[in-house]
């Protein structure tokens, strides 16, 4: 059992859920009913769903089977928002959540005050025995609904940027000026790091996700990271340079995605007639060349690299120069705080590790040496997507406070602009 549960008493945790909890409803509180309700592709899922599937996983994991004389709110709930745990049964699918106009906001918000009651006296009933039986559990349930806060609002972001208002915004807020967006070409500081035996993964006391370990050594040779993200203006010198039409610098299923789709700059810039814009969850904004470039999938990062001469790190490289920076000083979203990616801050020698952008790296998502998924139906939480995916690290402008580590590992398809992520670069030495 993690040591930090043992260390806390039903009380505290009950405290810490009630946070979490509220925070979920309050980034939704300033949407619509018919924005809570909008799917604008198969990867976003509706603000609604997200309330609804973050409640399912208390009820399905704690409540169904350590509460006694538990009552469903609503058996068919089930159904319609279990995400992708084929051990749990048959589930709505994907890419068809929008068609859900029905269960009412209203009652996924009853469903919510129906099953953090239940919850609630979970807490006060729960002895020692209980609590180190579901430890893993609640704690999973913590991070499990920080991460789908953060996925509320890159979604909602995207179903935003398709209103044909462009001036729509999530949340008002006037950006502070900013210089005009020129081209800039990549010239880093760089921090070296020596090669040799490191020990990489989750190995001290706190909750982490089963994917940040076995801990393990893996050898790494000499390189050096760039002192922080690549900016805007040097991505605009990409794109100046005519790095969309030359195929020499991309993967090629990247150039493939890049014909098929058009693709010419970043996810959210748009060109208009005095220039580049963003739309950002304040609306369209004037882009900040020293802000980290954002919304760029793995090709495109990986295109990047190699167009500047340099590479994207290993996974490994990234956790060995984090290792002695605090994760609790990043950026991370609060009330008040801007949504977006700002210029990288903060002690050196390297800026921005924590929060402002995901960085990509070039290493694939795959299981650590040793690794075992964890048994029974929440155990496919990680494992099972260890396949055709890249990992990133360092959290993001979006990323919930206190959910980062230097060893959490989180991963997308190549081809997902979606999400709030960037690049730092690296190089041999």
């Amino acid at each position: 059992m993690p040591k930090d549960v043992v260390r806390q008493d039903a009380a505290a945790l009950r405290a810490r859920f009630d946070a979490v909890r509220a925070r979920s409803v309050a980034w939704a509180a300033p949407l619509s009913a018919e924005d809570l309700c909008v799917q604008t592709m198969a990867d976003v899922s509706p603000g609604k769903w997200h309330l609804a599937h973050t409640t399912w996983f208390w009820e399905t994991f704690l409540l169904k089977p350590g509460l006694d004389g538990y009552a469903e709110f609503d058996p068919r709930f089930c159904f319609l928002f279990n995400s992708y745990y084929e051990a749990i049964g048959e589930r709505h699918a994907r890419p068809e959540r929008g068609f859900l106009t029905r269960p009412s906001i209203e009652e996924v918000l009853a469903y919510r005050s129906h099953v953090d009651g239940a919850v609630r006296r979970w807490f006060e009933k729960a002895g020692a025995s209980a609590l180190k039986a579901y430890a893993e559990v609640v704690l999973t349930g913590f991070a499990h609904e920080e991460q789908h806060q953060e996925l509320f609002l890159t979604d909602i972001k995207h179903v935003l940027s398709a209103n044909s208002f462009p001036e729509t915004a999530y949340k008002e807020g006037a950006l502070s000026a900013v210089a005009e967006l020129t081209a800039r070409p990549p010239d880093p500081d760089w921090v070296a790091y020596e090669g040799g035996l490191c020990e990489f993964g989750h190995a001290h006391e706190g909750f982490a996700f089963d994917n940040e370990g076995p801990a393990h050594k893996a050898w790494l040779e000499p390189f050096a990271l760039a002192s922080r993200p690549v900016s805007n203006a040097e991505y605009l010198a990409f794109i100046e340079d005519g790095g969309y039409e030359r195929p020499e610098f991309w993967l090629a299923d990247g150039w493939a995605e890049v014909q098929e789709r058009g693709r010419r700059a970043p996810f959210y810039w748009r060109e208009i007639e005095d220039g580049w814009r963003e739309f950002t969850l304040h609306g369209l904004e004037p882009i900040d060349p020293d802000a980290p470039v954002s919304h760029v999938d793995y090709f495109e990062a990986s295109a990047f690299a190699a167009w500047s001469g340099f590479r994207l790190p290993e996974e490994r490289e990234w956790e060995r120069a984090a290792a002695s920076y605090d994760a609790e000083a990043g950026r991370w979203t609060a009330p008040g705080a801007r949504l977006h990616p700002t210029p990288a801050d903060g002690p050196g020698p390297l800026y921005g590790l924590f929060g402002e952008v995901w960085e990509w790296t070039r290493s694939a998502y795959s299981p650590y040496p040793g690794y075992r998924a964890p048994t029974g139906a929440i155990g496919e939480y990680n494992g099972k997507f260890m396949c055709g995916q890249f990992v990133l690290r360092g959290g993001s402008a979006l990323t919930q406070p206190g959910h980062v580590r230097a060893s959490y590992r989180n991963f997308f398809y190549p081809g997902s602009q979606w999400q709030m992520t960037g690049l730092r670069l690296a190089r041999d030495v």
